[in-house]
């Protein structure tokens, strides 16, 4: 088995160094794509270039966001294979909708489908052997914007003690430690949850007040995605019974007593 990753040419704040395109190789040239990216003519061209004379048995994508799938229709037409992934997005069809525990055959091997949500609710990991594809559920050198706190939480306890040994993510770097990135990530998210309460408890009223608050030290173009990963930690504290949310203003309840 060979894996090959191709750089999406969308460099930014929120993509880092760009999408990772990732070409998963069964060992006799039979290949599938994961996380395609934009469109984009130099980057459908690198990846061409790459799997010459190899077998495409598909294109995979982990979620719908516009930097992550818009090239796999497009390009599974030109290839003649069929896209995969968990639903229909605004710039993505896929011909087969995959489900938690399904199995992509690529040759001789099989992908294993995973459904993590909180990032997005139509998130998908890929699995092959001890190896993950994480799309956006986990990135290489970063923390991601989660959308839905209480999945996304359960859907990193999901991978913990699996037995994973490479994580390759749709942005970043690859990771060789799973286990320790995984309980980072945990415990990154716990920590901004009660950083999030102690914001509140000091006089923040509203989402932005929040996010102005408890990420004074990051760069201001980041606040959008700050303030919807502060949010979903809002609803999650809210759920709790620990908040209550009128629209954007945030009330601290008393603690509950059993």
């Amino acid at each position: 088995m060979k894996i090959d990753r191709v750089l999406a040419n969308n460099a930014g704040l929120f993509t880092g160094p760009g999408t990772n395109t990732w070409i998963l190789d069964d060992g006799d040239g039979n290949v599938a794509i994961i996380d395609p990216g934009p469109v984009d003519y130099r980057h459908e061209s690198a990846l061409y270039d790459r799997i010459a004379d190899r077998n495409v048995t598909g294109v995979l994508v982990t979620h719908t966001h516009s930097d992550h799938a818009p090239l796999a229709n497009p390009l599974a037409r030109n290839l003649g294979v069929g896209t995969l992934g968990f639903s229909r997005g605004p710039d993505f069809e896929p011909d087969t909708i995959l489900r938690d525990g399904a199995q992509v055959p690529v040759g001789r091997v099989e992908l294993a489908v995973v459904y993590t949500p909180g990032h997005s609710d139509d998130h998908l990991c890929f699995r092959v052997g001890n190896v993950l594809f994480t799309g956006d559920h986990i990135m290489g050198g970063s923390s991601v914007m989660v959308e839905k706190m209480a999945a996304y939480l359960e859907s990193l306890r999901k991978l913990q003690g699996t037995g994973l040994q490479r994580l390759l993510p749709g942005h970043g770097r690859e990771m060789d430690e799973p286990e320790k990135v995984i309980d980072w990530y945990l415990a990154h998210r716990l920590q901004r949850h009660q950083q999030i309460v102690e914001s509140i408890e000091r006089g923040a009223c509203t989402t932005m007040e929040v996010v102005e608050d408890v990420y004074s030290d990051v760069d201001e173009d980041l606040y959008p995605l700050a303030e919807r990963s502060v949010f979903a930690h809002l609803v999650l504290l809210s759920d709790q019974g620990r908040i209550a949310l009128d629209q954007d203003d945030i009330v601290l309840l008393p603690p509950q007593t059993p």
